[in-house]
Parts: structure tokens; C-alpha cells; sequence
């Protein structure tokens, strides 16, 4: 079994003995689960993976939380002020990402960040299609998403 269904598991029980199945029980769970299953790694072996990878998930959530707020406050100062800054355009991003999920992920955290917008990913799975609201400089924007979102993408599934 993988440490993560061990860790779930572990959650459940956690719940379980609290008789609280809230998802702040569970939560709670999981957190004392994977602070015990990282105590006992040694006993593992090779799953050291696991925790990169909640690790990395974990980055994953905070810079999109982050990037969240820093686009809604741009674009709502660009909606709420009488002058427009806006410069909307629609650029070819290229893609590093190659599995289904990975670009699925990619695609809709750029849908979900205010400002842009994934209308389509080319046949051959290289290039997205994206409308950004700011895309005064298409290459800046572009290397933004890729240093960003793509890069954060890619670490989680290494």
C-alpha cells in the first residue's frame, strides 16, 4: 500500500476515535498521519517521494493562492478605476508539460486565475491557446506562466 493510503487511513482512524468526522477532524488526522509516517520513514525504504511531493504540492497551492489574490486585486483596480490598463490578447504558450493530467492542471489554474483564460490546447498536446486580459508583453506574460504555474505543474509530478 502507498504511504498515502496509509495516510488516509490513518485520518480515518484519527476521526474515528474522536467520533468527529469533520474535514477539520480529518484534516487533523492527516497531518498527525504524515508527521508519524515521516517519524517512521526509515521503515519505508524508497517512499521518501511522498513527502517531496506533499511538499511541493503543498507550493503548489500557496502560489496559486497567492497569484489568486495579486490578479483579482489587478483586475478589479483595472474594472473599478476609470482608466483601462488593460491590453487583451490571446498568445501561443508553449508546453513542457506531456500527460493528460498534468496539462489539465496547468490549463485549468490558468482558467481560475482572474486575467486569463485557457481556450484550447493545439492537436499535438505542445502548444495553449490562452487569453490574457494584461498581455502587453506577450513574451513576459508567457515566460510568467512557464517560470510559474507550468514550472510548479511539472515539480509536483517528477
Amino acid at each position: 500500500m502507498s504511504l498515502f493510503g496509509i495516510n488516509i487511513i490513518l485520518a480515518v482512524v484519527w476521526a474515528s476515535l474522536w467520533a468527529n468526522f469533520t474535514l477539520p477532524s480529518l484534516a487533523t488526522g492527516y497531518l498527525c498521519g504524515f508527521v508519524a509516517l515521516w517519524v517512521a520513514q526509515p521503515l519505508f525504504g524508497g517512499e521518501a517521494i511522498y513527502f517531496r511531493r506533499v511538499w511541493r504540492v503543498l507550493k503548489l497551492i500557496a502560489f496559486f493562492l497567492y497569484e489568486l489574490v495579486i490578479s483579482s486585486l489587478r483586475v478589479a483596480w483595472d474594472v473599478l478605476t476609470p482608466t483601462h490598463r488593460s491590453n487583451p490578447a490571446i498568445i501561443e504558450m508553449p508546453l513542457d508539460v506531456e500527460s493528460d493530467l498534468e496539462i489539465l492542471l496547468v490549463t485549468n489554474l490558468i482558467s481560475l486565475t482572474p486575467g486569463t483564460l485557457s481556450l484550447d490546447v493545439s492537436p499535438d498536446r505542445k502548444t495553449l491557446l490562452v487569453h490574457a486580459m494584461f498581455a502587453d508583453d506577450p513574451d513576459a506574460l508567457i515566460s510568467e506562466l512557464k517560470d510559474g504555474m507550468e514550472r510548479k505543474v511539472k515539480e509536483v509530478f517528477e
